[in-house]
């Protein structure tokens, strides 16, 4: 396995793809190679596969972009028991640094598909996946997104998969803390913005669809005193209350919930974060039940241990995203050992219904629309050497939160 990382100088990056933080209709079939361009792969005899990975290496989304990189280097080294090859061919990785800059986005994706790069990976932003999705169908090339968690990439196009978790799933399992969902009552606590709105979206859809009555609490985004907002919660007795939060008001936010006493009177759950974040919860960190995609500690098997091992052993630490990576990995070597590289029909037919051992368990890429089944975790934050460390509280099975058939 080869890794190309060259600098952009403004002229061409072959086989690099970046990708846009926004949702947009990307047209790029003038960019699809011809019958007679020559990719790297043609034919096999040994050449190396091309695959242009996306990720954030710079801003806001850097850190998932790292934890994803890392983890897909190891999943490819475990899937090709350390060789980097696939019958010979050596997988050529070329990372593209997507920024959130959609301009730059579209010139790396049509370098690479221009190139003759069969298949693209990667992804940190939902925006950005919606859109590659939409050029890997135009352009006929196999598409694995990453962490991006919105629901509409499962099931898009057939050319797209991806290799974490979605929302849906997210949301499910904060459902399962409160068992069956008829006639129970749940409180969306979240900033009133683009991203409380879409949670609160996201529940009524979810919890809402299974018989629970959802009601939004929204706070101003610009609100500094969280008191009466935490009255409302108490006035609602609520069954369940879940925080969609983000910004520099959170740890005022945990600390008013706290001195209103919400802990004592409702189940209160939020999504576990990454490595960095085990801190932000303050005096309530105790007190939260998360609903958590992955944490190094929870799941116990034979994959999720050569994963953390490597990433030890490469300087690094199990995060949030490595699983995402690891798995593109793994689906990437399968891809290739079925298709070969450059047979994009037969490394969809390969993915399609495949059941295999990932880092969190047993994963199913579902036929149907390429949502991938999955375990999910609950996990508590426990005080350990001046510190918050995950502690798992329980293991959802993956059907009980797989999410429905998306149909295009």
């Amino acid at each position: 396995m080869t890794q190309r990382t060259p600098a952009r100088t403004g002229g061409r990056r072959s086989l690099a793809v970046a990708a846009a933080a926004v949702v947009g209709v990307l047209g790029l079939s003038a960019c699809a190679p011809d019958s007679g361009s020559a990719s790297s792969g043609e034919d096999g005899d040994g050449a190396a596969v091309p695959v242009s990975i996306i990720y954030s290496q710079s801003g806001p989304l850097a850190a998932y972009g790292e934890a994803y990189r890392n983890g897909l280097e190891a999943g490819i080294d475990y899937a090709t028991d350390g060789s980097g090859e696939v019958d010979g061919r050596e997988i050529e990785l070329d990372f593209a640094d997507d920024a959130g800059d959609p301009a730059k986005a579209v010139g790396l994706a049509k370098d690479a598909i221009g190139s003759g790069t069969q298949i693209i990976a990667g992804t940190v932003s939902s925006g950005v996946a919606l859109s590659l999705a939409e050029q890997a169908e135009q352009n006929e090339v196999l598409y694995i997104s990453g962490p991006a968690a919105a629901d509409a990439v499962t099931g898009i196009n057939r050319y797209t998969f991806r290799s974490g978790r979605q929302t849906y799933q997210d949301v499910a399992t904060a459902g399962s803390l409160i068992g069956d969902l008829e006639g129970k009552d749940v409180v969306v606590f979240a900033q009133d913005n683009a991203f409380g709105q879409g949670n609160v979206a996201g529940v009524e859809a979810v919890l809402g669809g299974g018989g629970a009555t959802v009601e939004p609490v929204l706070v101003p985004e610009d609100a500094t005193e969280f008191t009466p907002f935490a009255r409302r919660i108490l006035d609602a007795d609520p069954d369940l209350v879940f925080v969609a939060w983000a910004g520099d008001t959170t740890s005022a936010m945990w600390q008013s919930l706290d001195q209103q006493q919400v802990f004592d009177e409702v189940p209160v759950t939020t999504g576990l974060g990454d490595i960095a974040s085990y801190g932000a919860y303050g005096a309530a960190s105790e007190q939260i039940t998360f609903l958590s995609h992955y944490f190094a500690g929870a799941p116990d098997n034979d994959v999720n241990a050569a994963m953390v091992e490597a990433l030890e052993e490469a300087g690094a630490e199990a995060d949030l995203f490595s699983p995402d990576g690891f798995v593109a990995g793994q689906m990437i070597v399968h891809a290739i050992e079925e298709g070969g590289g450059d047979d994009v029909d037969a490394m969809i037919e390969a993915l399609e219904g495949w059941e295999f051992e990932g880092p969190k368990g047993t994963t199913t890429v579902r036929a149907e629309d390429h949502a991938l089944i999955q375990p999910m975790f609950a996990a508590t934050l426990a005080e350990e050497g001046g510190s918050f460390v995950p502690e798992l509280a329980d293991q959802v099975e993956p059907d009980a939160v797989a999410p429905p058939v998306a149909t295009s």
